[in-house]
């Protein structure tokens, strides 16, 4: 894809990033389309966080794909920081053109310069495709990831 941006999300993409973290059938299971007070709430506080970053695709004026970056400062390997990212999402009609591939490179990239040891982050294990597309970005799967939903 060409003419795509990347930028920190403001408050008028909350409703498209919301639609996009719900565009298949794990995310309907999880999220919801529609901006409620608890959705506001998560957006300030990531908004006001200067460690977390909510970063949309832009085509035209228009999120069509996004992702959160959290940088996580640590003691291990020497005190490095890590970038996390997480709920990384395309729009369904825009998958498999390589807008998710140039996402990842832009993370990857913003996480070198700022010294990070390394980029982290957790696949739904029913997400095959994401596994294959994760892996043949380089990422390995080094961790046996765990949750405990509260």
């Amino acid at each position: 894809m060409t003419d795509v941006i990347f930028r920190e999300a403001t408050r008028a993409d909350l409703p498209a990033v919301l639609a996009l973290l719900a565009d298949d059938e794990l995310g309907r299971t999880r999220d919801r389309p529609e901006v409620d007070e608890a959705y506001e709430r998560a957006f300030a506080t990531l908004d006001a966080d200067p460690r977390n970053h909510l970063i949309v695709a832009d085509a035209g004026g228009e999120p069509v794909g996004c992702l959160q970056i959290t940088y996580i400062p640590g003691l291990g390997r020497h005190g490095a920081e890590r970038s996390l990212v997480e709920s990384v999402r395309v729009r369904s009609d825009l998958r498999g053109r390589g807008l998710g591939r140039a996402m990842m490179g832009w993370v990857i990239d913003r996480a070198r310069e700022r010294g990070c040891a390394l980029v982290q982050l957790t696949t739904d294990k029913r997400r095959a495709d994401a596994h294959r597309f994760y892996r043949d970005l380089g990422f390995v799967a080094s961790h046996e990831g765990m949750k405990l939903s509260l």
